[in-house]
């Protein structure tokens, strides 16, 4: 990619011709195969080509220059404005139809995938990458206790706040919520998803009709009981899910939030540790807690009568804790235990990627046994009365099936999520960016674009008198204009206002880029240099495409 030299001018060298070319058609390509684009100027920023070239005959002074000549194609480097659709815009209105309106300077991209690694509880649906808009892989690693015994981006003003300047961190992205906010711990929210509560209506169901054996006399009073230890138990799970989160923040890790839900809980770690010894330890502390407070119910009980309501809430309790801790330690993904066993193979191999692919198909053989070893244990292990086969052989497999496919989906997305994080370093800023041109404001659209296409450009970029950026022309809104329209056509109208958030830094990359952008949702970004200098436009759709396509790439 190409952008504009000091004055909004080709750079020396650039392998574009200087005026309108012959109409070629050059299929888009991903960004990432284009040259990158040199710093610019204070005024330099500009529009790139899109589309295929236009078809009909032209209108004076409204000319769509054309694409390189042919033998000198760059991907990507379609004619700005081209009224054929493009691979990534929709067909424009016919010359007769009435101008537009243009888009709302509010409309925004697809929210660019957010990397990390998945060892959460809950099934995870696996991304579909036939769809580029909208690629979105889970926030970070997550540590889970399960609780029912499942497992768990002109000058000085270019960098801004939440621009990724020099000094200045990127903008944390907005906290996504997920259910009842209950506190935050340490800083990091913790909340109760709606799932909670259907899990707490079946452990009191359950464990009343185990009181009811147990202690009779207590009557319906069991089932108040029964919602204490469902509450006592998820507030051992959020113990054990703290003990990941401390040990991250010790690390330096930021979490996202705590989410306590059907299963158990989740710790959204947005960040990989960076040695394997940080990573054992990060996943044991978790099933050790829970073990620690298996102890500590023991040491309850001792002094209390067995038969009374404290003596079964303090056996429940630890017994519970107990089965979350060994169950956690199963040496697969997305268990804590699968965690440590990737540590070890790190350790070993010096290659993340091989822990992960070792422990996530171990992960896969314990979810084969979980299906079917569960039913055959717990019958085997229950009455062999006739009457208690029927009702308990169903709820077992169904059990069993849910925590197999909990367990097999964790570890295939530890799997892809492994393998995102590898692609990640591919997806730079500096790679991806359109060479771009300055104009002012009263510019008509025609006359911009062919600025733009003489000069090799691929973006618009709004200038004020002093040559300061105000505002980006958006892509969409030009395919919008018909051509016999643009000579009247003034760019402002259809240019979204610069925010503190559309300035990125060209230096960024992987996930600190995809941190940026997720923060400041918009369709065009404008590029700048750690000098405040303009280094071009960063379109939202083409960092979609990069991602997709380093996706696709084999390990």
């Amino acid at each position: 990619m190409d952008v504009s030299g000091g004055s909004g001018q080709p750079r020396s060298g650039n392998d574009e011709s200087a005026g309108p070319q012959a109409h070629p058609t050059a299929p888009a390509a991903d960004p990432t195969d284009s040259a990158e684009p040199g710093p610019t100027g204070p005024k330099a920023t500009g529009p790139e080509k899109h589309g295929t070239e236009a078809q009909g005959s032209e209108t004076p002074g409204s000319e769509t220059p054309g694409s390189e000549a042919p033998g000198s194609e760059r991907p990507g480097s379609e004619a700005l404005g081209s009224d054929a659709p493009g691979p990534e815009t929709p067909r424009p209105e016919t010359p007769g139809r009435e101008t537009p309106t243009p888009e709302t300077p509010d409309a925004q991209a697809p929210t660019p995938p957010g990397p990390g690694e998945t060892t959460g509880d809950a099934p995870q649906t696996p991304e579909a990458p036939a769809s580029p808009g909208r690629p979105e892989p889970a926030a970070g690693p997550r540590h889970a206790a399960h609780g029912t015994g499942a497992p768990h981006h002109h000058r000085a003003e270019a960098h801004t706040e939440g621009a990724g300047g020099p000094g200045k961190p990127p903008q944390r992205r907005p906290e996504p919520g997920g259910g009842l906010l209950m506190g935050r711990p340490f800083g990091v929210p913790v909340y109760v998803a709606p799932s909670w509560f259907l899990v707490a209506v079946l452990i009191t169901w359950v464990f009343g009709g185990q009181l009811d054996r147990v202690l009779p006399e207590l009557g319906a009073a069991r089932y108040l009981v029964s919602l204490f230890f469902a509450v006592a138990f998820y507030a051992s799970v959020l113990v054990h899910e703290l003990a990941h989160t401390v040990a991250a923040l010790r690390f330096k890790l930021p979490v996202r939030r705590i989410q306590l839900q059907f299963f158990g809980g989740v710790s959204e770690i947005e960040k990989e540790a960076e040695t394997p010894g940080r990573e054992f330890v990060l996943a044991f502390v978790g099933p050790l807690l829970s073990l620690v407070l298996s102890g500590v119910f023991y040491a309850a009980l001792l002094p209390v009568e067995p038969d009374s309501v404290a003596g079964v809430l303090l056996a429940g309790l630890m017994v519970s804790n107990l089965i979350v801790a060994v169950f956690n330690l199963l040496p697969g993904l997305p268990l804590d235990g699968g965690r440590m066993l990737r540590a070890v193979v790190w350790k070993l191999t010096g290659k993340p990627m091989s822990g992960t692919i070792a422990a996530a198909w171990v992960g896969r053989a314990l979810a084969i046994a979980v299906l079917i070893g569960l039913p055959l244990l717990t019958q085997s292990l229950g009455s062999d009365a006739a009457d208690d086969v029927g009702m308990d052989t169903v709820m077992d497999a169904l059990l069993a099936a849910i925590l197999a496919a909990i367990i097999w989906t964790g570890a295939g997305n530890s799997l892809r999520m492994a393998r995102l994080r590898e692609h990640l370093p591919e997806l730079r800023a500096r790679a991806l960016t359109r060479r771009a041109v300055p104009v002012q404001a009263d510019t008509p659209l025609s006359e911009a674009l062919r600025r733009a296409n003489a000069s090799g450009a691929r973006a618009l970029v709004v200038v004020d008198g002093e040559g300061t950026p105000a505002s980006l022309v958006r892509e969409a809104a030009i395919v919008g204009v018909p051509e016999h329209r643009r000579p009247w056509v003034p760019v402002s109208t259809l240019a979204q206002d610069l925010t503190d958030g559309m300035r990125v830094s060209a230096e960024l990359s992987g996930e600190e880029l995809l941190d940026v952008l997720r923060a400041n949702p918009a369709t065009e970004y404008l590029v700048v240099e750690e000098t405040g200098e303009i280094y071009g436009v960063l379109s939202a759709a083409d960092v979609e495409r990069a991602f997709v396509k380093a996706m696709a790439r084999p390990s």
